[in-house]
């Protein structure tokens, strides 16, 4: 058979994963008590790290009680030029930044917090982590290895956001992150972290899901109005938990 080498990464990154299963079940735990409570599971990522948490809420499979925090101004929607990675890269790293944005977003030190990033150095997720720590959050690293244990911190905090949470989930990548190597080529191809990010975040809502049912919490989730058995009124009632929700928690 033909073999695809970027999907022989995946393969392998898939059962490397499965190191991650108590890590993964110890954060549904926590992230089922938060929702059944009525807080937030809170995520934040920075560059492509912003991904996974677009994907977890709002998606078909994914219910109200995850919120992603996203700034503009750190995820790229160009290579150069207005929302170029030249300028994300730069603010990402950018100490204090953080501050100004948190200024705008509320949370409470009953929800928790899950930040993403494959380095774990840079400023903006190194901040909002700290920032959700002292706010007295339970904080979720989801990040390399590798990384984690042999890389140096760059933030003046002397941290990188392994060492600010709780629980961390290693990834399964490489610091290098692309896996595939071309001949005379300078330089791997395939990144792999956002992937291997993304399956994490899915088994998380999935297995937040189940647990929430062994507590008798029936999840509402988006799903695909061409599913039988969905009502056409079915991702309007997402939209109202999701309204009642916020103003239930938000208190200013």
């Amino acid at each position: 058979m033909t073999e695809v080498k970027f999907l022989n990464e995946v393969q392998a990154l898939t059962e490397n994963l499965q190191q991650n299963n108590e890590s993964i079940l110890q954060a549904a735990k926590k992230a089922a008590e938060t929702i059944k409570a009525g807080n937030w599971v809170q995520l934040f990522g920075s560059g492509h790290s912003v991904l996974p948490t677009m994907d977890c809420f709002p998606r078909y499979g994914g219910f109200a009680g995850f919120h992603p925090i996203m700034d503009p101004r750190l995820m790229w929607t160009t290579v150069s030029g207005p929302g170029g990675a030249e300028e994300v890269i730069w603010l990402e790293r950018q100490e204090g930044y953080m501050e100004l944005f948190l200024r705008h977003h509320i949370w409470n030190k009953d929800d928790i917090f899950i930040v993403i990033s494959h380095g774990g150095q840079n400023a903006a997720p190194v901040e909002i982590a700290l920032a959700a720590k002292e706010a007295g959050l339970y904080v979720i690293a989801i990040t390399s290895e590798e990384n984690h244990l042999h890389k140096p911190a760059t933030h003046s905090s002397g941290k990188k956001i392994g060492d600010i949470a709780d629980l961390v989930i290693f990834n399964g990548v490489s610091p290098e992150d692309a896996v595939v190597d071309i001949p005379g080529v300078s330089g791997k191809v395939g990144g792999l972290s956002t992937l291997s990010a993304i399956a994490i975040i899915q088994s998380l809502v999935s297995e937040t899901a189940l647990e929430l049912a062994r507590l008798g919490y029936k999840v509402k989730p988006f799903a695909s109005p061409n599913v039988e058995g969905i009502t056409k009124t079915h991702n309007d009632e997402v939209y109202v938990e999701y309204r009642k929700r916020l103003k239930e928690t938000v208190k200013i």
